[in-house]
């Protein structure tokens, strides 16, 4: 079965498509996606010699040691100075994290948290300090569950 044939099984994607190409077409729905690609939220990564913008979708998580920031990106890894607080009062309405010390993680990039192990959906696996697992675990299953639902 192919991908158009997979959007097609689920009912409230059918019924929302269908109506939208009727009226729309193939091209209404071409920059219809252009247009929510452009407007997705972005992270400016930025040194005194560059700057960087990144879909916030796009990042996996972030790294600090001592005032070096690393930021783990879908493609590549963007580097930064700060701290780590200030990166995570923006990226926390993301769905943002901290797990450790040194790190936070994008909720939508967890596959699993095992123990004290966190595999990310690239299966780059993060520790999770004792400190940070109980609100780690909680608003990983919170996230999951508003996906079902």
């Amino acid at each position: 079965m192919n991908w158009i044939q997979e959007l097609f099984q689920t009912e409230s994607l059918k019924d929302t498509l269908i109506p939208f190409l009727d009226q729309y077409g193939v091209l209404g729905l071409e920059k219809a996606l252009i247009c929510y690609s452009t407007m997705l939220p972005e992270y400016v990564c930025k040194t005194k010699s560059t700057i960087s913008k990144i879909k916030i979708d796009d990042i996996y998580y972030l790294e600090i040691k001592t005032h070096a920031i690393s930021v783990y990106t879908q493609h590549g890894i963007y580097r930064k100075y700060g701290s780590l607080a200030e990166e995570q009062k923006r990226l926390s309405p993301y769905g943002f994290i901290k797990c450790n010390q040194s790190c936070i993680v994008s909720l939508k990039k967890i596959r699993s948290i095992c123990n004290n192990t966190i595999t990310l959906v690239n299966n780059v696996r993060l520790h999770m300090s004792q400190h940070y697992a109980p609100k780690v675990l909680i608003a990983f299953t919170h996230n999951n569950v508003s996906k079902i639902l």
